[in-house]
Formats: C-alpha cells, structure tokens, sequence
C-alpha cells in the first residue's frame, strides 16, 4: 500500500497526501471555512463521507452547501437524528426506513402507540439535544451473516428483511450514539453538529414497502435546510400552501365537493364550480375549432377486445377497472382516449391529402387508484382529459408540433402563468431493448422535437432515458405563485398504436404507409388544471374566470329596486351578476363578498339611486368610489374580453 496519495481537485490541482487522510483533511488544507461549509465528497464520482479515507488516487469535489446533491445529504442526516430521537424517548419502537424527500424526509416506525401532535415536539426536542452533543455519524463494514444476525437480535425485523434483499455480502451500517444502529448506504455529514436547522411537520401512516397488505407503519414527515432563514422561508411558503389548498377553497367557495357516499376520487363541481369548468372546457373547445381540429366524442365503455390490441390490458390492466360482463361481451371503462380516436381515424381510408388528421376531445377516462393516493382534484379516480391526436406524414411531423407546443404556450399565457420550461425525454439508443419502433423513428421524432423547441423559443432540459416505451415527447412545466412546478401539456409521439391497429394512408407514390401518430394533452386533466388554477390564484380567479363578476350591494330594503336595474345592465353586457338582499349591514356583505372572492361590489344606496351610480369597491379592498354604471360595465366588459389575470 502506497504511504502517500495524489488528489486531483476540480481546478485540476493536486493534492498529495498521506495514507489514512480523507476528504475532511484536504479541505481543512485548503481552509477551515471550506471544511466547516463542506457536508461531503465525490471521490472517483462516488458520494462518500468526508470522513472515508483515500485508498487510492484519486479525484476529489467537495461538497458544500451550494451543490446540488448537498442538501439531499443533509437531509437523510436528519433523518437518521430523528430515528435516534425516537429509539432514546421510545425505546422499542421498530425501524423502517428514513429517506429523504423533496423539501426534507420522513421515518418509518412500528410501535403500539401512535404519536401525537404533542410527541413531535418532545422528539424535536430530543433531536437538538442530540445535535448539541456533536455525534458522528460513523461508518461500519458488516459481513452480510453477521449483519442479519445482529439485526435479528435488535429485534429489526424490517432492517433483515431489507439486508436480505438488498445487501452485498459486504454491506455499511451507520451509528449515531449508543442506541442507534441503521443499515444504510450513506454518505452522510461528518456530525450531528454540522445540522442547523430543522423541522417535524406532521405524522402519517404508511404501509411497510407500500403494500396493503403488510403492516401500518407511522410515517414522520420533517424538512431540514442549511439556514434557520431558509427553513423559514420555507415554512412561510407552506403556510402559504394551506391557505391555498384548493381542497379547503373549494369548499370555502362552494366550488367542488367529494361525497362519501358515492365514493373517494370522484369530483362534485357544484353550479359555481361548474360554471368555471364549462369556460375551461368551452376556451379549449373553440381554440380546437379555429387550430384545425375536428371535435368528436368516444364511448366511456368499450369491449375488452379493444384494450386487448391497444395492448392496455398488458401493460396498464392494474390501473383499469374491473371487466363489466355483458350479453354479447365483456366491456372496460376507458382509462385512455386514444383508442378511440384511432377507431375514427380508421374507419374510412386516408390519402396523404388528407393529412394531417387532427381529432381532439374533452373525454373522461377512469384509472384506479388506491384511495392512500387520492388528493383531491390532483390525483382523482374519474376525470376528463383535453385529449388530441394528430395523425400526420412525416414531412409534417415538424410543424405539427411546433404547432403543438405554441398552443401549449397560449393556454399557460392566457391564463396568467408566465414561467414555464420544457423537458424533451428520449430514448437510450436502443441499448436496453425496452423501446419501441425504430432507430429511423427514433431519430426522425426526437429530432423533430429539438427543432420545434428551437423554433418555439422553449427553455428546455433533454432527459435521457426517460422516454415512454413507445415514443418520446415533450413536457411543458409551469411555476406558480409559490413557485412550485406543475407538470401541465405533454406531446408524446406514439410508434405502437398505429402499428398495433393497422393505420394506414396512401401516399403520392399511391403505396400504403403507417401514419406518424402524437398525443397531446394541454391542460392535462380538467380537474387538475382547475385545482392548479385555484391554488395559484388562491381561489381569487381572473375576473374572465370568476363565477361572480360583480355583486350589487344595497345598503336598504328600499334600495333593491335600484339594485336590480343595475344587475340588469351588468347582465346585458353579459356579465355573471348577483344580488345581496339579505337585511344585514352593508359592511358585513362587504366582508362576504371578500371572502367569496367576488372582484367587484357595487353598493347602492340613497345617493348612487340618485346620480345613476354605484359606489364600486374590489375584493382587495380597494375603494374606487362613486361611477355611472355604464362606466364600470365597460371596465369589467374589458377586463373579461381581455382575460386579465387581474382586475
């Protein structure tokens, strides 16, 4: 073995150094503020800790607060103090798992009794207890039989079972203080001191491995950050997140509801939240019109034999609905639009004039999901979906879906979302065997997908190996007001169906050819998108969108009459207009109408009667004052005509 190592830096220095130094040791060479800002090291591309010795040359990142894959670290750290918090106030208590998530990290536990509100704050306390005593987080090499051994004498079941299938015959433990042992890949922070700030949130259960059949574990979730003003930035943002859940807003505003009696995932939009969902529908609609395609509709039940050769039983029957067994056959609702529109495509012969074939559809489909996955409008078990399907030559495939993308760009700007990138997600060239079609389609699709994006301006990320088995596509990401992304349109190319289903055209040449065939989807699902809309705006939507667009307010009985001629003149203008007739004072229906979202309050009283005004006020408080009435329905026709995302 070698008495001294050369360490090659990112800036191409090197570094020599003795046999037994680490990560740790070159950083505090280079300067202490780098080793206390270090959280661990990337030797040879490899996530290891900083406090591993070198075996070898090597090459050497640190990694500091400032990379990417710091944080993650960071957090699977704090999960690992969370569990030992755990063990030293419950000893007993079973070991699941403790990764860590998007925005922090959860542990797994089994034990009798179930936490409570009050137990989260004993545990974080414990955890900065901990913290304060510097612990390392100290890594062991275990032979696999010994391993298993001593887990199953900790009385671990969950730990053999995961040794047992996961394990090398070599595999590394972690300890942090006496009582907590883990099996566990790492790497982790040096110590428990290099932890700053943290958080439990909340508690939940969750089955072992996700399967309902194995026990219910009790999940605590928690998000961990470098800073103690990152940490509260971040909480200041889930605060803002529970105001705008559009669960509680849809209730709040009498917009949507989930009936138990009729069953979990499946959406009630009442008048208000329905009158929303047709302008949704009704703006796709005609955009479909004046774009080209040709609106149709599709059965929501259809023979098994279909889903057979569009060869969804195969790979998505998990996901379908039971057969329902008929006279003549047996039938599935329609988890998918496709199918469908390439039964219509199919049932009269095309020439290459006639492409492209552009059918759309607002069609509701039904997938099964498990009821522990169900989140109100975003995740749902019936929904509707702005599905197209364009059948084109390949010398159209390029403008189709630049074509395609700009359409996907106009729905996120006319309805107020002005940041947004792309992904184009391709193939691996064929190396696996798990892709369809052929390198020359492959080649001609993921092409015509980088030049529409180039065409179109998109800021786009290429994700390798993250194509659908059957094509590759583009997905267009919007940030809300909180900036949170959203997965929204999707273009997908698709090389199986028209080559399951027998698609044809004949070409110029008058042979048969199989027809390029694309999927696309802008808002997604109808229900999505309307949750979307109501957390970003937190349920206050544009005025174009609003349910009410104005309530006239009288401040007295004897102004209703007065109330409802100006309800009449805002209603012939076309705008949505209520009255609020209740006999309570004028500044509690002020306050209503606040609550409600309403953009405009028109109250009337003695003075407005008189001049043929309305003193007008806005939901954000603002007071504009005495108007005629012909002047604010011109300024509220203008907003609606406009689509301003504000009033």
């Amino acid at each position: 073995m070698s008495s001294t190592y050369s360490i090659t830096l990112p800036d191409g220095s090197i570094k020599v150094v003795s046999a037994g130094s680490t990560s740790l040791d070159v950083a505090r060479s280079i300067g202490q503020r780098l080793a206390d800002d270090a959280v661990a090291a990337k030797v040879n591309g490899e996530l290891i800790d900083l406090t591993r010795p070198f075996d070898s040359d090597s090459t050497l990142e640190l990694l500091t607060s400032k990379s990417p894959e710091a944080l993650e670290i960071y957090r699977h750290s704090t999960a690992h103090l969370l569990a030992a918090a755990v063990l030293e106030l419950y000893p007993g208590t079973k070991l699941g798992i403790g990764p860590p998530i998007k925005d922090g990290f959860y542990y797994d536990f089994d034990r009798p009794s179930p936490f409570t509100p009050d137990d989260l704050e004993k545990i974080e306390q414990r955890m900065r207890e901990i913290r304060d005593r510097d612990l390392p987080y100290e890594r062991r090499l275990v032979a696999k039989p010994e391993g298993l051994k001593k887990y199953e004498e900790l009385g671990e079941p969950m730990k053999c079972e995961l040794i047992s299938e996961r394990a090398g015959d070599i595999f590394s433990e972690y300890t942090l203080g006496p009582q907590f042992i883990d099996f566990c890949r790492g790497p982790h922070v040096p110590s428990t001191k290099r932890i700053k700030a943290f958080k439990l949130l909340s508690i939940a259960g969750a089955y072992w491995k996700g399967d309902e059949k194995r026990q219910q574990l009790q999940r605590i979730y928690g998000t961990a950050w470098f800073s103690q003003k990152d940490l509260d930035e971040h909480l200041h943002k889930l605060e803002e997140a529970k105001r705008r859940d559009h669960r509680l807003l849809g209730k709040q505003l009498d917009l949507i509801s989930i009936q138990e009696l009729a069953g979990p995932g499946l959406i009630f939009f009442h008048p208000k939240g329905a009158l929303v969902r047709k302008m949704l529908e009704d703006w796709m609609r005609e955009q479909y019109l004046r774009r080209g395609y040709s609106l149709v509709n599709t059965p929501h039940v259809m023979r098994e034999s279909l889903w057979e050769v569009s060869g969804h039983l195969s790979h998505y029957a998990d996901n379908m609905y039971a057969a329902i067994e008929l006279d003549d056959a047996r039938y599935r609702l329609k988890p998918m639009n496709c199918p469908g529109h390439i039964l219509i495509y199919r049932d009269k012969q095309h020439s290459y004039r006639d492409l492209p074939v552009r059918l759309g559809e607002l069609g509701t489909v039904y997938r099964y999901e498990r009821s522990g996955t169900l989140h109100g409008l975003f995740r749902v078990r019936g929904f509707t979906q702005d599905d197209a399907h364009i059948f084109c030559r390949p010398d159209q495939i390029e403008d189709e879906i630049v074509n395609c993308l700009e359409f996907a760009v106009d729905v996120l700007k006319t309805y107020g979302f002005h940041r947004y990138k792309a992904e184009i997600s391709v193939w691996d060239g064929g190396k696996s065997g798990k892709y369809d079609g052929t390198p020359e389609q492959w080649a001609l699709a993921e092409k015509a997908l980088h030049r529409a994006v180039e065409r179109v301006g998109l800021e786009a990320t290429v994700m390798a190996d993250e194509a659908a088995f059957y094509g590759p596509k583009i997905d267009v990401k919007l940030l809300d007001a909180l900036d949170r992304p959203w997965q929204l349109s999707t273009v997908q190319f698709d090389f199986t169906l028209p080559r399951r289903f027998e698609l044809e055209y004949t070409g110029e040449d008058g042979a048969k050819h199989q027809p390029l065939m694309v999927h696309r989807a802008l808002y997604g699902s109808v229900e999505r998108f309307f949750g979307i809309l109501l957390e970003h705006y937190a349920g206050a939507f544009p005025t174009w969108l609003a349910p009410v667009q104005a309530i006239v307010l009288p401040i007295a009985d004897r102004h209703l009459d007065y109330a409802k001629t100006v309800q009449t003149q805002l209603e012939a203008a076309g705008l949505r207009v209520e009255i609020d007739a209740r006999s309570e004072k004028v500044n509690y229906k002020i306050r209503e109408a606040q609550l409600q979202k309403i953009p405009f309050m028109l109250v009337v009283g003695d003075r407005e009667a008189a001049d043929g005004k309305v003193a007008v006020r806005t939901r954000k408080g603002g007071d504009l004052g005495a108007r005629a009435v012909a002047e604010v329905v011109a300024d509220i026709a203008k907003l609606v005509a406009d689509k301003a995302p504000t009033e």
